[in-house]
This record gives structure tokens, C-alpha cells and sequence, in this order.
């Protein structure tokens, strides 16, 4: 099978290869990803600027550095660097947890988003935030849900968003289909002043809130458990539509 590897925290990130050296004894990998980290990012292509892309070997391997976002990497390697369309996309493993809202601003969940939107089958995959913890568990698992992938399929516009437990694989309570919750961080800027005396603002991120809600992602992963949730690039709240047919919007309100 191919497989593109791609992440938004840079081509030379410890996640990156433990899912390199997971999956090539199996399959054929590719890994395509940022020159330095995107993380945040969210699904922004680089439209401005000209793409530059190198040759670079680490970690053992060998790989394309681009000067991009995650949503580029993965466009720029099904069109112009892979022989052919890739079987599946992962992207990560990210070092912290993609839940809640902030799935609309990762880099990693993009990636996999813009698979998606290529009619690839797409994992987007993350651990929670642990620096002690290495990411053989989590790099196997993918390996195991790309298995179940190739047997079952997924949905078109349809990926997984995976969130793994930073513990050892006896303290994983096991796993939970989940749904995206609308967990948040208490968010806050924190004001500073440059030897210039002119002001300067870093955004930082103080507390996590979880949904409490026990089929989300983020109070699942909370508790120790592998969280799978299938996401849609459809954006359409269906439900909602029958409710706007029936306002009063028209255009004889309109005036000129």
C-alpha cells in the first residue's frame, strides 16, 4: 500500500518518523511536510509565495522538506511528487491532543482534511501532551486502523481524527468512537514591552475545558481512552436548513 506521511510540526519531528518507521516495513511510505513547524495553521495554502521544496535525509529516512503548510504538502504530493495517487494520508503523530475546537485550527487535522477533499482516505493522528512518553503505542495503532481502512472504507469527505493517551499501552482503558465536542482553552494575551518600549502581545493558552459529555473527544482521551472521530469537509449544518426556509427573508425588503 502507499502511504503519504505528512504533519505540521516540521519534516524533522520525533511523531513523524515513529510513524515512518511503523508503517515502511509494510507498506510503501512517502513523507512529504513543512520545512519548520505549522503548527495552528489551520487549512491556509500558500497562494502569495512560490513553493520550494528539498531532498533532505534524517531520522534514518529520506523525505521532502516544504516551505509550505500541511494542506500544501499534501496537495503538492499527490501533484507533482508522487508517481501515484496515494491509498491513504496520515498525518501527525502530533505531540498534544487535537479535540474540541481546536480541530479548526490544526495543521494536522487540515492535512487530513485535505485528503479528504482529494478523495484519499485520510487519519489525522495525535497524542496527548507528554514529553516522557514515545509514540511506539499511537504509531502502531494507525498502523492497525489503516488495516481496518482498506477493509471497510470510509465515507467520501470523510477522515478520522485519532487522539491517543501519552501512557503505556496496559493503562489504556481501550477505545471510543466519539463525536467532536466544543471543548475549549481559556485563552488569554499576555502584554509585554521590547527594549524599544513599544508594545508586543503573545497569545497563550492558560486552561483546557472539556465537554462533559461522555461520547466526546476530548473527555474521552481525559480518560485514558484511544478517541476515533470520523469528521466530515462538509460544512453544512443540514439540520438547520428546513429552519432558514422559513424565515422572512425576502427581497422585496430590500431598499434602495
Amino acid at each position: 500500500m502507499n502511504i503519504l506521511l505528512t504533519n505540521d510540526d516540521g519534516i524533522y519531528a520525533e511523531g513523524l518518523w515513529a510513524l515512518e518507521k511503523a508503517l515502511s516495513g509494510e507498506h510503501k511510505t512517502t513523507v512529504v511536510a513543512p520545512d519548520m513547524e505549522r503548527s495552528a495553521v489551520g487549512h491556509s495554502i500558500t497562494l502569495l509565495h512560490p513553493l520550494r521544496v528539498n531532498r533532505i535525509q534524517t531520522n534514518g529516512g529520506s523525505g521532502y522538506a516544504v516551505s509550505g503548510t500541511p494542506a500544501d504538502c499534501v496537495k503538492f504530493a499527490v501533484l507533482e511528487i508522487l508517481e501515484a495517487r496515494p491509498d491513504v494520508v496520515v498525518a501527525g503523530i502530533n505531540p498534544g491532543p487535537n479535540v474540541g475546537v481546536n480541530l479548526n485550527y490544526s495543521g494536522t487535522v487540515s492535512a487530513a482534511k485535505e485528503a479528504a477533499i482529494l478523495g484519499i482516505p485520510a487519519i489525522a493522528v495525535s497524542q496527548n501532551r507528554n514529553p516522557d512518553r514515545e509514540y511506539g503505542v499511537a504509531a502502531n495503532f494507525t498502523s492497525i486502523l489503516i488495516d481496518r481502512i482498506t477493509e471497510n472504507g470510509l465515507p467520501s469527505g470523510t477522515f478520522l481524527n485519532v487522539n491517543v493517551p501519552a501512557c503505556p499501552l496496559d493503562e489504556i482503558e481501550g477505545i471510543r468512537i466519539t463525536r467532536q465536542g466544543m471543548s475549549r482553552m481559556k485563552e488569554a494575551f499576555h502584554r509585554r514591552t521590547d527594549p524599544r518600549k513599544q508594545t508586543y502581545y503573545w497569545q497563550g493558552v492558560e486552561t483546557r475545558i472539556f465537554d462533559q459529555d461522555k461520547d466526546t473527544d476530548g473527555l474521552v482521551l481525559s480518560r485514558n481512552y484511544i478517541s476515533i472521530t470520523p469528521v466530515q469537509c462538509d460544512m453544512t449544518d443540514h439540520q438547520a436548513i428546513e429552519d432558514l426556509k422559513s424565515w422572512d427573508i425576502s427581497l422585496t425588503k430590500i431598499t434602495t
